[in-house]
């Protein structure tokens, strides 16, 4: 469980096309076997502490006449972002995929001080 100690609770969220491999006949929609995309997401603005990640599929486009085997995952996880990455395998085709995602963590209050002591 994670648990928060600041005083202000920060939520952040959105969606990110991982890829559209359909017009172009990439790896996701012509390969075969292991296959996976990263794309990097930013926050809006940095979190006080790596925040907890939810990761869904918003879209995906498959080829019906082939599996369906996906993961969703957000990977490297820090207070300013992280890696969205979808993975397939086997004869999985997808033409595109897009994925929600929403963060929620600790972010500094108004009334958080910085304080620099100098050197």
């Amino acid at each position: 469980m994670k648990k928060l100690y600041s005083s202000v609770t920060g939520i952040d969220q959105g969606s990110v096309q991982l890829f559209s491999d359909f017009e172009d006949d990439g790896e996701m929609w012509s390969g075969q076997g292991d296959r996976e995309r990263w794309m990097p997401v930013e926050f809006s603005e940095p979190f006080k502490t790596v925040p907890a990640v939810f990761i869904s599929l918003q879209l995906l486009d498959l080829h019906t006449g082939a599996n369906h085997r996906t993961v969703t995952v957000a990977e490297n996880i820090t207070e300013t972002g992280f890696d969205a990455v979808l993975r397939t395998w086997g004869d999985t085709r997808i033409a595109r995929a897009t994925a929600a995602w929403m963060a929620i963590g600790e972010v500094k209050g108004d009334e958080d001080w910085d304080i620099d002591y100098g050197s």
